[in-house]
């Protein structure tokens, strides 16, 4: 058998955790405006921050080339402006994998934050605490067993995505080749020794991941913060 190219299984790695960073950036905010805010636009961004989940890859790609195509208006811009592209290259891969497991933080930190008891918080008001570092000191601290939870979902995601990461970066060797597409092309190119090893590392992540989340579980159903 060939040389095993580890390319695939390092740049999966690093864009699934570049992903999962900005995620938590965008999405721990977002979260909490969600569980603290209501009515009907609340649930409109809600069911947007949700489609995602329900929607096929192929069309969750489709509509992110769409956005950032080079004949976008975003992508002209990008590309003419300020020199930077997105389609088929790593920075696509990115934003594919955030796009497709962002909501899998936003709805378990969102729910964690909803099951915080707001006199905790009205009492942090009242002394002069700023929202700021409510969230920070409070907040967070008092729901990171779901926060935890929801970044390793998206994690996990962002690391297992295909179809959305094909259709944005493409599978370019040694450049946009992740692991997931490197399976379906060791695959094609009839490489079933090669295959067979790159679903054994997936399946080994993905078995951790599990297990990760699993004890979470376990922790937050035995009560305590």
């Amino acid at each position: 058998m060939d040389q095993i190219n580890l390319f695939p299984l390092f740049l999966s790695l690093r864009v699934a955790l570049t992903a999962t960073l900005f995620t938590i950036i965008i999405g721990l905010p977002v979260a909490y405006y969600l569980s603290m805010a209501k009515g009907k636009f609340t649930d409109f961004i809600d069911t947007v921050i949700t489609l995602p989940i329900v929607l096929p890859p192929t069309v969750l790609g489709y509509y992110l080339l769409v956005l950032l195509g080079r004949q976008s208006p975003l992508g002209i811009f990008l590309e003419e402006r300020l020199n930077i592209m997105i389609v088929f290259t790593p920075t696509g891969a990115v934003i594919a994998a955030m796009v497709v497991s962002i909501p899998f933080l936003i709805k378990s930190a969102k729910a964690a934050f909803a099951n915080i008891d707001p006199n905790i918080i009205n009492a942090a008001r009242v002394l002069g605490r700023t929202e700021f570092n409510i969230f920070l000191t409070i907040i967070i601290p008092l729901a990171w067993r779901g926060i935890v939870a929801g970044i390793t979902l998206s994690f996990a995601r962002a690391l297992g995505d295909f179809g959305t990461t094909l259709m944005v970066a493409g599978s370019i060797p040694n450049r946009t080749m992740t692991m997931p597409i490197a399976i379906y092309d060791a695959l094609l190119a009839g490489n079933r020794d090669l295959a067979n090893i790159l679903v054994l590392i997936m399946t080994i992540v993905s078995l951790t991941v599990l297990y990760t989340i699993n004890r979470l579980e376990k922790r937050v159903s035995k009560g305590g913060n």
